[in-house]
C-alpha cells in the first residue's frame, strides 16, 4: 500500500497484519482526494481510528497543514508513527505536522477539544452501528467542527448515513452491499453548542 498523490506519492506504508485493519486502497483514496480538490491544502485534519494512517498521511502529502492521529492499538500505533516518518522525510515536513494520541476514540472525543477542517472516520465496520451516533454527536457538540468542516466516513453502503444535525453532502462509491463508500457530511451547528461530558 502506498501514498497515492502529492509530495510523498509512491511512498509505501507499513500495514500491521491484523483483523482489526481494513486499509483503504490506493484507488479509493485517489478517488476521494480528487473529489476534495484543493480544499485539503493548509487544512487541519483529524484522523480517527487512524490505523496505518493512510488518510491522514495522504492529506499531509497533498498539502494539509497538520493532522492529529487517534489510534488505540499499540502495535498498529507503532507502525502508524513509522509511516509518518517515511512520509515526513519524503515530503520534507516538519515533525510538528502530526500529533498522535493512543486512546480509544470515544474517550478522546470526550476529553479533548480542538477545531478541524476535515475529519476522517474509519472505524471497524462491525463497531459502527454501536458507536456511530455517539461519535457524530460528540464531534458536533464538543467543539471539533466549525460550519465549514467536512466529516468523511468510510463504511459499507448499507451503513447508517442519517445523523441528527449533520447534512450529507456527497456519496462516493458503488451502491452494492458490502462495498465501501465514502459519505461526506457537514455539521449543522447551533450558535452555542453545549459540550457533552
Amino acid at each position: 500500500m502506498r501514498i497515492s498523490g502529492g509530495k510523498a506519492r509512491g511512498i509505501p506504508l507499513r500495514v500491521t497484519k491484523s483483523g482489526l485493519l481494513r486499509p483503504a486502497t490506493e484507488a479509493n483514496r485517489e478517488r476521494l482526494f480528487s473529489s476534495l480538490h484543493h480544499r485539503i491544502q493548509e487544512s487541519k485534519v483529524l484522523d480517527l481510528f487512524a490505523g496505518s494512517g493512510a488518510y491522514g498521511l495522504e492529506a499531509l502529502s497533498r498539502g494539509a497543514k497538520s493532522v492529529h492521529f487517534v489510534e488505540n492499538n499499540r502495535k498498529i500505533y507503532k507502525d502508524l508513527k513509522y509511516n509518518f516518518e517515511q512520509v515526513r522525510k519524503s515530503a520534507s515536513l516538519d515533525t510538528t505536522a502530526a500529533t498522535f494520541t493512543s486512546w480509544d476514540a470515544i474517550d478522546f472525543l470526550k476529553k479533548k477539544q480542538d477545531l478541524y477542517d476535515f475529519i476522517f472516520l474509519d472505524p471497524p465496520y462491525p463497531d459502527f452501528p454501536k458507536i456511530g451516533e455517539t461519535i457524530f454527536e460528540l464531534l458536533r457538540t464538543n467543539g471539533f467542527v466549525h460550519a465549514n468542516s467536512w466529516l468523511i466516513h468510510e463504511g459499507p453502503m448499507e451503513a447508517k448515513s442519517d445523523f441528527n444535525q449533520w447534512e450529507k453532502i456527497k456519496v462516493l462509491g458503488k451502491e452494492k452491499k458490502g462495498s465501501p463508500s465514502f459519505r461526506l457530511f457537514s455539521p449543522l451547528l447551533s450558535p452555542n453548542p453545549k459540550r457533552v461530558q
